[in-house]
């Protein structure tokens, strides 16, 4: 029976991870790995590639950081988060994501994409589309699928909120985020990492027996990837935490062998032009 949940090289792995590629490990249950309790696929039923990106850098990813670095209270967005563009270097790191899908051998490169609504994810999904169908590498009229389920976290009261703001206006929510720790911690209105973990769960399944046998590629945003790695790999709450954020148009691959999902890297930006760190 193939399993949803992932070993590396077929063995059971300690914090101390000894393989490169991958930061941070799973945990087993029972001595069998799978996604959610008791969970397993029919023989098979898995893609044979699953590669994951966050979005490209978006206006926001700019203006918060531009806000963090000052201490600021506000960001100058009045527009909904599903809403939010690309920066112009945002697309620019979409470009060279379908560059790099162009360039994947022709038994990983994906010709099925599923997609986060929001305009950021969408963004990047097509500009990369365009990108690698321009080189010949996928059909120009290959369709994207959009599922809410690969939606960004909803910060509820939080939303648009810099760090400097939310210890100001909300005190008593940044302790409590604090001790309740991301995982667990919902913002009023909002998500706990937690939440998003059980709808990446079910979008999983789905993903599973539509596209078995098949690579496949997410687009979606840094928590969502991160609750992908979490629920396939069966992280550990402080291994979690320990992968830091996911970056902006990075690339994470699993890929089906022995009936199970194997992470094969992490969080790569090698593909992408001068690219030290997170958007």
């Amino acid at each position: 029976m193939a399993e949803l949940g992932t070993t590396l090289n077929g063995q059971h792995q300690s914090t101390q991870n000894p393989h490169p590629s991958v930061q941070g490990t799973h945990q087993a249950v029972n001595g069998t790995h799978h996604l959610g309790s008791g969970h397993r696929t029919a023989a098979g039923r898995l893609p044979s590639v699953l590669i994951a990106t966050r979005h490209g850098e978006s206006t926001a990813n700019v203006e918060f950081q531009l806000a963090e670095a000052v201490g600021a209270l506000s960001v100058p967005i009045s527009c909904r988060d599903a809403d939010i563009p690309l920066s112009p270097h945002g697309r620019q790191q979409a470009r060279e994501l379908g560059r790099w899908w162009a360039a994947l051998p022709g038994a990983d490169r994906p010709h099925s994409v599923w997609c986060s609504p929001y305009v950021r994810t969408a963004e990047t999904a097509r500009i990369a589309l365009a990108q690698a169908a321009g080189l010949g590498a996928v059909p120009v009229t290959l369709a994207v699928r959009y599922d809410e389920r690969l939606r960004d976290r909803e910060l509820g009261i939080l939303e648009m909120l810099p760090k400097a703001a939310i210890e100001a206006k909300h005190p008593e929510e940044a302790a409590r985020r604090r001790k309740m720790g991301e995982l667990y911690y919902r913002p009023p209105g909002g998500e706990s990492w937690a939440d998003v973990a059980l709808r990446v769960r079910s979008l999983l399944r789905d993903v599973c027996e539509e596209e078995a046998g098949r690579p496949v590629l997410l687009v979606a945003h840094d928590c969502t990837v991160l609750m992908l790695r979490y629920a396939l790999d069966r992280l550990s709450e402080q291994q979690l935490i320990d992968l830091g954020p996911v970056h902006n148009c990075s690339t994470s691959l699993w890929r089906s062998q022995d009936g199970r999902l194997r992470p094969e890297h992490w969080n790569d930006l090698g593909h992408l032009d001068g690219a030290p760190g997170a958007g």
